[in-house]
């Protein structure tokens, strides 16, 4: 045996010493079992905060519902082709889920929210599932009372019944409310509402009533292609409502685009750019708005804040021929 052989050997004598040394300094397994820790039965807090400029924005989730598909979620394709979508997107089969996203935008000299979520009075009846904008804000440190504007994209349920707690006082008491001139115009309009023929758009106009009776006062009007805070610039995109609205937010050379409901849950309706989803007003208009703010989107490589995108709803859009698709953003744990 040689010198080398030798030094081998006893290696491997001592590393096996060793091991067996500190096996037997474990305590035996048998009898050792420890329980596992109880399930938590609840999420984490939904906020995530990213930069825009000099701007520190949080987008909020308020929640998803999940729920069969109706028959007529797509108006202008058959059904199986739209949950054929869904279940490519690993919704459960035959069901629908749909998130929503408002953002606090911290400007440095003012607070604003964009869009209020379901509302804390849906809380409840949804088994937590929406309603959780201001347990949220809560979470993220934000005190009601400090938000200095709300801005509201248009006047949909879940976009503006979380104006008001369940007992019907303001969920922001001190913030000033601002609505899209077009959009106050529409739904504030008795002769549009007698005109309504479907119970989705009667519902509408009953829960806008509800909403906004008795804050006419408090309601300033925004007009398109308008600052509505500072950096924060109204862009109309009709369709989804006669007056929706998204939004340019700018700070420095950074600039993300808020597009509220340009388009629904983006697995359907950024892919199928084309189809049209039932909550459109006027689906034709909505179908020429997202192809005119996704080109912009994509030929920009603008960052875009979805309301209806998966928490936490930053991503970017490429065009796909036809077709869009979202690139969601990396997740960012330092701001």
């Amino acid at each position: 045996m040689t010198l080398l052989d030798r030094r081998l050997d006893r290696r491997r004598f001592l590393a096996g010493a060793a091991l067996a040394g500190a096996a037997t300094a474990l305590p035996p397994l048998a009898g050792q079992a420890r329980a596992a820790v109880a399930p938590a039965g609840a999420q984490a807090p939904g906020f995530y905060r990213y930069k825009v400029g000099d701007y520190e924005c949080t987008s909020v989730n308020d929640g998803a519902r999940t729920f069969p598909m109706p028959d007529t979620f797509v108006v202008n394709t058959a059904k199986d082709d739209a949950l054929a979508a869904a279940e490519s997107a690993y919704m459960p089969k035959g069901m629908i889920t749909i998130p929503f996203n408002p953002q606090l935008i911290n400007t440095g000299s003012k607070l604003v929210l964009i869009d209020t979520g379901n509302g804390a009075g849906a809380f409840e009846a949804s088994k937590g599932a929406v309603g959780r904008t201001l347990q949220n804000l809560a979470a993220a440190g934000v005190d009601p009372k400090s938000i200095d504007v709300v801005v509201l994209s248009h006047m949909h349920g879940d976009h503006v019944n979380g104006l008001k707690l369940a007992d019907g006082s303001l969920a922001f008491p001190n913030a000033e409310l601002k609505v899209p001139a077009k959009e106050w115009a529409f739904w504030n309009s008795d002769e549009n509402a007698a005109k309504a023929q479907t119970d989705l758009m009667k519902g509408n106009f009953a829960n806008f009533k509800k909403v906004f009776g008795g804050l006419e006062s408090k309601v300033t009007q925004y007009e398109w292609d308008k600052e509505v805070a500072p950096g924060i610039t109204a862009l109309g995109t009709p369709g989804h409502t006669p007056g929706h609205t998204s939004f340019a937010v700018a700070s420095g050379n950074a600039r993300v685009l808020i597009q509220a409901d340009v388009t629904n849950v983006p697995e359907l309706f950024l892919r199928n750019p084309d189809w049209h989803v039932m909550f459109d007003t006027d689906a034709a208009q909505a179908q020429e708005t997202r192809h005119k703010f996704y080109d912009m989107a994509a030929a920009e490589k603008a960052k875009v804040i979805g309301f209806h995108f998966s928490f936490p709803s930053v991503g970017y859009v490429e065009k796909d021929g036809a077709k869009y698709r979202l690139i969601p953003a990396p997740w960012n744990p330092v701001i």
